[in-house]
């Protein structure tokens, strides 16, 4: 082989092994599914000790925590029917919006054009990284149990607003609880 065929080779084989270490070094990370709950005992299945159970808040869990009502009448009577809301520190969508979450993942079923953006929403508590990687958990839970009920992926897209941008002022439990939540809204 002649000096340059030599030289060449040697160039992609240098360009080629540069081109796999780069994709290998990626920063892509698989996210272990969204916990479930269940239907019979209430208990969570798949999720640890850590997001349901009050990870990052000394221990606390989320069944210390006080239920509110978030409204959720006045939102079936207006019409809405598009934001679950979560218990504090968790991203499993309860039993009880399941209904929400099933009609909306008909409607894009139904219509393969139709888009969808799922906001996640968290309380004030908590630092901004934290809550915004919270909202973006609960935006995916969401997306994930449309598309397991028949919504394609490409036609949703899951966003994170953390805390900034709260449905209810103020720093009690009945704020709290309405400001923990996803919004589905078309696109």
């Amino acid at each position: 082989m002649s000096k340059i065929l030599r030289s060449r080779a040697a160039f992609l084989y240098l360009g080629l092994s540069a081109a796999f270490l780069a994709g290998c070094a990626s920063n892509t990370r698989v996210e272990p599914p969204a916990p479930v709950e269940s239907r019979g005992t209430g208990t969570i299945s798949g999720a640890g000790t850590g997001a349901a159970q009050g990870a990052g808040t000394g221990g606390v869990g989320s069944s210390a925590v006080t239920p509110v009502d978030t409204g959720r009448q006045a939102d079936a009577a207006a019409g809405a029917g598009r934001v679950v809301y979560f218990d504090f520190d968790s991203f499993v969508v309860k039993d009880e919006y399941r209904s929400v979450v099933e009609a909306q993942a008909r409607r894009l079923g139904a219509d393969r054009k139709r888009r969808m953006i799922v906001e996640g929403h968290t309380d004030e508590r908590g630092g901004r990284e934290y809550n915004l990687a919270l909202g973006q958990k609960r935006a995916d839970a969401v997306v994930r149990s449309m598309v397991l009920l028949g919504a394609q992926d490409g036609q949703l897209e899951a966003v994170s607003f953390g805390k900034e941008r709260p449905a209810a002022q103020g720093s009690d439990e009945a704020a709290w609880a309405k400001n923990r939540r996803a919004e589905l809204k078309d696109r």
